[in-house]
């Protein structure tokens, strides 16, 4: 069975990583896994309590991406250096705040995605969790872009969830990850975007 590696970045996050990490730790998946956070130079107790649960869960670990520099694309090159860490042939790229809401989270993900070598997004929709699996990185391009470019611009809103496309996690392989990436923090003008949000609103997600 596939073995995965869940990558997420943090800023600031310490009281949320004391909430939510360990429902990602404590996962009954029996092939393994690994958890990698990379902590975006906190200035809270996020290193705190990432040392202290490192202790207590072998799976987990940690790096950092160095303060910051005007000049980088700072989510991007943070999953980049999660992906590098990564010792699994798949990659999950999720977020502290989207935790699994079981410990079959894993498992369920894996009984779905197969050996395939396509891309899923997964979303949770009032407790159910909610996967599709897209054949490639093209026909999954669209959803990547709008929605990063969302959260760049601080966009939160649930209003309409379903038909902008939201994702709570990435499945994707280790092989197809970085290229994966390159759809994280692109400059979008308006017009792109709409085009973009037509896109999802008439293919829909799931």
């Amino acid at each position: 069975m596939n073995r995965f590696s869940v990558i997420m970045t943090v800023f600031d996050n310490g009281s949320d990583l004391e909430r939510h990490l360990p429902a990602f730790l404590t996962q009954t998946y029996e092939p393994g896994y690994e958890v990698i956070v990379v902590d975006e130079s906190s200035t809270d107790n996020t290193d705190d309590v990432l040392k202290l649960l490192k202790q207590q869960n072998p799976h987990l670990y940690t790096t950092f991406l160095p303060k910051p520099d005007i000049h980088v694309v700072r989510k991007r090159l943070a999953l980049t250096i999660g992906v590098k860490a990564a010792k699994n042939e798949h990659i999950i790229f999720s977020d502290i705040n989207a935790f699994p809401q079981d410990e079959n989270w894993l498992q369920t993900i894996a009984d779905n995605f197969g050996n395939t070598s396509g891309i899923m997004l997964g979303r949770y929709h009032k407790g159910e969790l909610k996967m599709r699996l897209f054949d490639d990185l093209e026909a999954v391009s669209n959803y990547i872009i709008k929605n990063e470019r969302q959260r760049a611009d601080g966009h939160k809103g649930t209003r309409l969830r379903k038909l902008r496309g939201k994702y709570d996690f990435i499945v994707v392989r280790a092989s197809e990850a970085h290229e994966l990436l390159k759809r994280f923090d692109q400059t979008v003008g308006f017009g792109r975007l709409l085009g973009l949000r037509l896109s999802v609103l008439f293919n829909n997600l799931f």
